[in-house]
């Protein structure tokens, strides 16, 4: 009988572990049969992945569209000339800005042309029929071109550009980055320029300069600038092959096939000149390859913090510590984010009285949206470097996984139905070639993201905002501009190897609206880094001047803000920078309202 016991018992404890094995099996082929269901490839749309985010579009979303109005507004621009050689500069296209030069009430605005292949000589690249265009505002909806006969025909391998007004002379003036050296156009205030790149300073650093943003970091009321550097780039590199997501990419436009270089915080000396500061004030950022930056006082302290968005590498928040000199916060507040980052956009799309973040990327990382926590954070308990905090929110609002298959560059909140909440704009395009003719890169469509609130989040309104979003190019630079003065935004897009389009808002205006045009004393008269607080009814709306980075662009310095049923501004608040308040009340809305420091 015990022998009968024992090897029942043994027979059992067989069955219990054989069986458990086999449920582990079982449990592991699952498992492992999920994980590789929902491996990702770009392009490619995967049940339990691609669609675990999707989401019905609601019914009440804005009957806005936007008209491709380029040809009938006179603009004729086209980026690159020739055949692309298949090097990284030819294919990180150029950008956008909108500004007002001749200061007649009307936006204007220049694009950069990159004039041909990094292969051309000096005199091959000033006899290129291809420069980059000032499109002069007619105010009939229509545009001229006047570069050449103002003094702005720049031929050369440029990228970014960017109004401010270096001298306080109250005219805006011009730089342009460039792969090779920089250049500082000077606003005559006769319709015309004058180049001052050799006197200025600027152009002493020859290398590959991107993005590029303006900003009173001292607060001495005269203008600084922030310059990218991106990569030590060769034309002699080997021309080797990467595989990236089952694409041959040659190591020649492959940003990781190069090292990073610093960028450049050219200080202004108030006397006309500028002295190159980024290593001594702590912005150098070596081991960033940098494309874009945006200065924002992201800790509400009164002074312009400094985020850069770095490609393949980490990117870097500087927090102004008010002593010349900046604190690197990437980590601390969960900024340093090493993915493929290109644009970037600021606002408060949650409105909750504290500055967000929008970041584009390249493909499969899904775009970031870093919603500031400082309004939720009790500061006071809080040491001045760590007040800073972010959380990467984008799948939670829609986001994130409708990116996956997008390379996304110039991008920027703004509120194009005027409806209180910050939508957002994104210019995509491929940094792949074509699989049948590699001389051409793969274009795609951009995206326009409609803004429901802070319990719904975004949601892709582009099928349904006009027959432009059905069309591909290989987009970069982006930005926006009420150009026809009629209440609502517009947007510029300049697309590489391509041409710019100019999409015309329709409908947009339908909701209330005012816009903001800031005169500051003496110094700083463009007012960049003024902080605007305006409150309609119960909904609180802010804005810094100049603070959107976007790509390679610079949006419209009129601060434009949505108001939606509400007839008038209750209060208006300006704290122009260092501190100085101006209230304002009852102010009638669908009106431009000049404010002039008191």
């Amino acid at each position: 009988m015990a022998k009968r016991k024992t090897k029942r018992k043994k027979r059992l404890s067989f069955a219990i572990i054989s069986g458990s094995i086999f449920i582990v099996i079982l449990l592991s082929l699952f498992f492992y049969k999920s994980r590789t269901k929902k491996t990702y490839i770009p392009g490619e749309k995967i049940e339990g992945l691609t669609s675990d985010l999707a989401r019905d579009l609601p019914e009440n979303y804005p009957k806005v569209t936007f008209s491709d109005v380029t040809k009938e507004a006179g603009i004729k621009f086209n980026h690159f000339i020739g055949e692309r050689t298949i090097q990284l500069p030819e294919d990180m296209g150029s950008g956008g800005a909108w500004g007002d030069y001749d200061n007649d009430g009307w936006q204007d605005f220049f694009v950069s042309n990159f004039s041909g292949s990094v292969d051309l000589s000096d005199e091959e690249l000033q006899n290129s029929t291809s420069h980059s265009q000032l499109y002069h505002n007619n105010h009939d909806g229509t545009f001229s071109e006047v570069s050449s006969k103002v003094g702005v025909d720049l031929r050369a391998w440029a990228n970014a550009c960017a109004w401010g007004d270096y001298n306080n002379d109250g005219w805006l003036d011009l730089f342009i980055s460039c792969y090779g050296k920089n250049y500082l156009y000077h606003n005559n205030g006769d319709g015309t320029f004058k180049d001052e790149w050799q006197k200025t300073g600027i152009s002493q650093h020859e290398n590959y300069w991107a993005g590029v943003t303006w900003g009173d970091y001292d607060l001495d009321g005269n203008l600084d600038i922030y310059v990218c550097g991106y990569v030590d780039y060769q034309t002699s590199a080997n021309r080797g092959v990467t595989l990236q997501y089952n694409a041959e990419v040659p190591t020649s436009i492959n940003p990781s096939s190069f090292k990073p270089i610093g960028n450049l915080l050219f200080h202004n000396n108030g006397n006309g000149t500028f002295t190159e500061i980024a290593e001594k004030s702590g912005v150098l950022n070596e081991n960033g390859r940098s494309l874009s930056a945006a200065w924002c006082d992201f800790d509400d302290d009164g002074l312009p913090d400094l985020y850069v968005a770095n490609d393949v590498s980490d990117n870097a928040l500087f927090r102004n510590k008010g002593d010349g000199t900046f604190e690197d916060v990437s980590y601390t507040s969960f900024v340093a984010d090493y993915r493929g980052a290109m644009g970037i956009g600021t606002g408060d799309w949650d409105n909750d009285t504290d500055v967000d973040m929008f970041i584009t990327h390249w493909m499969a990382q899904e775009n970031a949206l870093y919603s500031n926590l400082m309004s939720q954070l009790n500061t006071k308990d809080i040491s001045a470097g760590n007040r800073i905090k972010f959380m990467d929110e984008a799948d939670r609002y829609g986001l994130g996984q409708i990116a996956l298959q997008f390379i996304g560059f110039g991008t920027f909140f703004f509120d194009y139905n005027n409806d209180t909440k910050l939508d957002i704009f994104i210019a995509n395009g491929s940094t792949f070639q074509k699989r049948d003719n590699p001389a051409e890169l793969i274009p795609m469509k951009d995206q326009l993201l409609w803004n429901q609130g802070s319990k719904e989040g975004f949601f892709d309104v582009s099928p349904v905002s006009g027959n432009y979003f059905g069309e591909t190019y290989v987009g970069r630079g982006a930005a926006y501009a009420d150009y026809d003065n009629d209440g609502d935004l517009d947007v510029l897009v300049v697309n590489n190897i391509g041409p710019a389009k100019l999409l015309r808002n329709e409908g947009g205006n339908k909701q209330n609206w005012i816009q903001l045009k800031l005169e500051k004393n003496k110094k700083n008269l463009f007012g960049l880094g003024t902080k605007i607080r305006l409150v309609s009814g119960q909904i609180t709306q802010v804005r810094q001047v100049g603070a959107q980075g976007s790509y390679f662009s610079q949006n419209s310095l009129i601060q434009h803000i949505g108001l939606g049923d509400h007839s008038n501004v209750d209060t208006l608040e300006i704290t122009w920078p260092g501190g100085k308040k101006q209230l304002m009340n009852h102010l009638a809305s669908n009106q431009l309202i000049i404010v002039a420091e008191e």
